[in-house]
């Protein structure tokens, strides 16, 4: 519903957004899907400009899953010892690794990515995306638990699991593989927790600019 109680065209509202970020690559400077895996586990509750950061090396070391299959605890630590959470990580990237063992095992399936320790819904979703599978959800980091709902796609979601089922319910599954990354480069951007407006696509829709905005 829009600000008027009107069912909303999301897809043609979204437009200019869906536009712009069109097949931008994730922030998370990756070279394959290996190293999208890995860095994608590394980044939970962390910056990807620090995964970025530590990544060069922990790749050089370890270029491939089936050469992190073969390390032990002791020696992978120092390459991930920046990331927060790293002892946690490193338990998950190593029992990953003995798991899959190759680059051309990684799954790439909603289920299958889940059933792996340290992945998630939105780190799976960020992995279909990359590697251009269908999408079997929408990509709900921070950047969209806090953008959506002051647009007035959704409420209020305190949670990527809660605003992920909300985004789905509103949104058509043709867009389902942009919209989430699209939205997440906006709040990155331009809809920061202090927005900058002025230089925002969506003004025209946004419920937060003509309710807040507009009224001060």
């Amino acid at each position: 519903m829009d600000l008027f109680g009107e069912t909303i065209d999301w897809e043609t509202q979204l437009k200019p957004i869906l536009k712009k970020y069109k097949g931008k690559k994730h922030p998370l400077d990756y070279q394959n899907t290996y190293q999208l895996l890995v860095m994608v586990v590394l980044s939970a509750q962390d910056s990807d400009a620090n995964i970025n950061n530590i990544s060069p090396a922990l790749f050089e070391k370890y270029p491939t899953l089936t050469s992190l299959s073969k390390t032990d605890f002791e020696t992978f630590i120092p390459y991930i010892s920046k990331v927060r959470n790293h002892a946690t990580k490193a338990n998950w990237l190593l029992e990953i690794a003995k798991t899959i063992k190759n680059d051309k095992d990684i799954p790439l399936t909603m289920s299958e990515l889940t059933a792996l320790k340290g992945i998630g819904r939105k780190s799976a979703n960020v992995i279909l995306r990359e590697t251009n599978k269908p999408p079997e959800g929408i990509i709900a980091d921070l950047h969209v638990i806090r953008v959506a709902p002051r647009i007035g796609i959704i409420k209020e979601a305190k949670d990527g699991i809660k605003a992920e089922k909300e985004l789905m319910e509103v949104l058509p599954k043709n867009i389902w593989s942009e919209i989430g990354m699209a939205i997440s480069f906006l709040g990155r951007e331009i809809c920061r927790p202090k927005p900058k407006c002025e230089e925002c696509l969506l003004t025209d829709i946004c419920l937060y600019y003509n309710t807040v905005v507009l009224k001060n």
